[in-house]
């Protein structure tokens, strides 16, 4: 037996963060037994005060990356290419340097190696992504395929990008919105023309935010996101070119709504996800891959192929402050999107309230 809850806690929460000054625009959906249960449109999209609406899209960082990986993955069901199957197979350049027998799975689940663009990528523009992709068959993985694991917090996208073109001669940014398309995902990892105007403008709610990651003591995680220059500047992400172009590891334009609803239906066995991978694929893409010391995030981590996943949830957060996932304990999916450049304090706040709100003897009841 269950009792009504009332969610209107959520709200409160979040517009206290508005008027308090720790978050400046931020859309939130939270849905729980099938259905949307809290959708929040609150502060501004932009510095000209315009007020975030709830079809308002924003840049999540590396919320990104379980769409980058789920469109390669739809292409492993169309068998174009297996999971444990050498990417050089379809990517012959990318064999050298040890690299041969590098697999789809260990992209996928940030243990090729390749968690760093090289050197030169510094001098490369970020929206080239041919050429990035071009450094990364030509690079040195820093261990061998297999041997570690480090979020490939800019490199995941390209390297994904590079097996799916090989593979199917289209790129993986088209490629998604093709999917998203077919299943009515308000979701883009290239923004289309038309959908621009409803782009939140990113701004740097934390003084020093870029500088603490790209100063850190951390070698990893300072080469993971200082090459190319541009991903951590707000007047790179903001650009015209930046959101129609492609970097899928990190630039995934969503709504609150959408993304929420995408995790609500992500472990559905009749579920959208499920219809386009199959049963196998999909637990494949949902369980566990790795699990070890991340050398990028400098912690204890679990990874799927395209996740984060514990005991309790499954999902994926993004520098800055945005986040989404699914309870598997409690069964409700989340997603908090952000302008507002910071840490995750503020989606902390958010999961700890409903957790409150769904105390665990609710779905053993």
């Amino acid at each position: 037996m269950t009792r009504e809850t009332d969610w209107s806690s959520i709200g409160d929460l979040v517009q206290q963060s508005v008027e308090a000054g720790t978050e400046v625009g931020a859309g939130v959906s939270v849905w729980h037994d099938g259905a949307e249960v809290v959708n929040l449109a609150v502060g501004t999209r932009n510095a000209a005060g315009d007020p975030w609406q709830p079809d308002t899209l924003a840049h999540t960082y590396s919320v990104a990356k379980p769409f980058a990986a789920l469109t390669a993955l739809s292409v492993v069901a169309e068998g174009a290419i297996g999971l444990d199957q050498p990417i050089a197979d379809v990517w012959p350049e990318f064999s050298g340097h040890g690299k041969a027998p590098t697999t789809l799975r260990h992209v996928l689940s940030h243990q090729s190696g390749l968690f760093a663009f090289p050197d030169s990528a510094a001098s490369i523009d970020p929206l080239d992504g041919e050429a990035l992709v071009e450094l990364l068959a030509e690079a040195a993985p820093f261990h061998p395929p297999g041997q570690g694991i480090a979020e490939h917090a800019l490199t995941y996208g390209h390297l994904l990008h590079g097996v799916v073109q090989r593979a199917t001669g289209q790129g993986l940014a088209d490629r998604f919105a093709e999917l998203a398309a077919a299943h009515g995902w308000d979701l883009h990892l290239s923004v289309p023309e038309a959908d621009l105007p409803r782009v939140a403008d990113l701004t740097y709610a934390r003084p020093g935010w870029a500088a603490g990651y790209l100063d850190s003591t951390n070698t990893a995680l300072t080469a993971s996101l200082g090459r190319p220059a541009g991903p951590l500047e707000v007047d790179v992400v903001n650009g015209k070119d930046w959101r129609s172009g492609w970097f899928p590891a990190i630039a995934l334009h969503a709504t609150a709504p959408a993304l929420a609803r995408f995790y609500a239906e992500l472990l559905d066995p009749d579920g959208p996800v499920a219809r386009l991978l199959g049963p196998e694929l999909l637990r494949e893409y949902t369980s566990v891959q790795a699990t070890g010391h991340d050398l990028v995030l400098d912690r204890e981590a679990t990874w799927t192929l395209g996740f984060q996943r514990d005991a309790v949830e499954i999902g994926m957060g993004g520098i800055g402050g945005s986040s989404a996932w699914f309870s598997t304990a409690k069964g409700y999916a989340c997603a908090y999107v952000t302008r507002g450049l910071a840490t995750h304090d503020r989606v902390d706040a958010v999961w700890e309230e409903i957790e409150r709100l769904l105390p665990g003897d609710i779905l053993d009841a």
